[in-house]
């Protein structure tokens, strides 16, 4: 699903065992293309290929939370692409070298430590791509630290593993909090209809579509 800002794309990449979306965002710009990279999932080929193919110039890797599978193709794409930044909540820094807090220590997995990010992504702070403005919002709940990346002019919403089509994020893991994701889902839902969402998994959707159908949102 593509953004309604001309040249803006929004690619998604399902990856790894668990089909992690990582983003590949970019904005064609007089000739360049400045990109993001938002999550890094399991096996991340197809995400550096595109990278290479699309000529995109990756400023940054930002992640919605670090859970094991949003983290773990990290190492990949640095020893690819290079020592990029790498933004995050504050509060899940020490979950990139903790296997216990990004739960790898309870998967089926060798334990995941990755290198930590450089930077934080925090509530009310406005990221800059191109001449797009996006806006971070903390929506805990499914972890303490996650985040959604909010692009008004676009329309559009990453929401990590906050909300998904016709679905929302698990409150059940021992960081989890069912109250707190309730409040961010209704956060969410305070954006205009027309919002593309794309998730942490599944298909994109829309705030409309959610918003009718969604039977965990009634």
């Amino acid at each position: 699903m593509f953004s309604r800002v001309a040249k803006l794309h929004i690619q998604g990449f399902p990856l790894g065992d668990w089909q992690t979306n990582s983003y590949l965002v970019w904005i064609e710009q007089q000739g360049r293309k400045p990109a993001w990279i938002v999550d890094v999932g399991d096996r991340p080929a197809a995400l550096i290929d595109a990278v290479r193919r699309s000529g995109a110039e990756v400023e940054a890797i930002l992640f919605t939370h670090a859970h094991l599978d949003h983290i773990m193709g990290l190492p990949e794409v640095l020893r690819e692409l290079g020592d990029l930044p790498r933004l995050a909540h504050a509060v899940e820094h020490p979950w990139f070298t903790d296997p216990l807090l990004n739960l790898s220590a309870l998967a089926d997995v060798p334990a995941v430590s990755v290198a930590q990010p450089t930077g934080t992504l925090a509530e009310a702070e406005t990221l800059k791509l191109g001449p797009t403005s996006w806006r971070v919002l903390h929506t805990p709940g499914h972890s303490p630290g996650s985040i959604s990346l909010v692009c008004d002019e676009a329309a559009a919403a990453i929401v990590g593993d906050t909300l998904f089509a016709g679905s929302v994020g698990r409150s059940d893991f021992p960081t989890s909090d069912p109250r707190q994701l309730d409040a961010s889902l209704a956060r969410l839902m305070q954006l205009d209809d027309r919002f593309a969402v794309h998730p942490g998994h599944g298909p994109s959707t829309t705030i409309g579509a959610e918003r009718r159908s969604n039977p965990f949102l009634r």
